[in-house]
């Protein structure tokens, strides 16, 4: 489904943003980030996040690409409750290669991320939420089958959560990227073998 972004709301809008053909073009502003604390000591929520509000379990799904070349440029998916309860998970640029990433944060943030050696172009990201869990899935053009990222704990206290596309650009201005399809339905299912 191409993403809508006059029935989705943005969290700090980006400098710039425009529909072609069906693809939502994005350039990030300065110096852009989601982060909470851990190892490098600040708090950062500047980052640009387009998103729909979803109650109880779900599935979502991204499709994107990106002109990395700056560390840390980053685009994907989050999940989100408020500042510091939320997912975001993608691509980032880091040790001069594209890296499959993922940060959950409960009140301070975590990180986990592996080198995706094969070139692409498109990237896909699968997000499911079950009760207390995201089970987080990837898979880029070429791959038939989605590969397992990540089962994480989220809050289930929070019942309402913001969903969308996601980017970043923490050491510049100006990375672009492109969200391609965006979609968000009830759980496809909860086996993750």
């Amino acid at each position: 489904m191409t993403i809508d972004p006059t029935r989705m709301t943005w969290l700090n809008p980006p400098p710039r943003f425009e529909l072609r053909n069906g693809d939502l073009h994005v350039w990030s502003g300065p110096k852009t980030d989601f982060w909470q604390e851990t190892y490098y000591g600040f708090h950062r929520d500047d980052g640009h996040f387009l998103h729909q509000l979803r109650k109880g379990d779900f599935t979502a799904e991204v499709y994107f690409s990106g002109y990395y070349q700056e560390l840390y440029d980053q685009a994907g998916m989050m999940v989100r409750a408020d500042a510091t309860h939320w997912m975001k998970c993608g691509i980032e640029y880091t040790d001069g290669a594209m890296h499959f990433s993922v940060v959950v944060t409960n009140g301070k943030s975590d990180w986990s991320a592996f080198r995706v050696d094969h070139a692409f172009e498109r990237m896909g990201v699968r997000v499911t939420r079950n009760g207390d869990a995201l089970f987080i899935q990837y898979r880029t053009d070429g791959m038939k089958d989605w590969r397992m990222a990540r089962l994480a704990w989220f809050d289930p206290t929070f019942a309402e959560v913001a969903v969308g596309p996601t980017f970043c650009s923490p050491q510049r201005a100006g990375f672009e990227a492109v969200f391609h399809d965006f979609s968000l339905t009830d759980p496809l299912s909860r086996e993750i073998h």
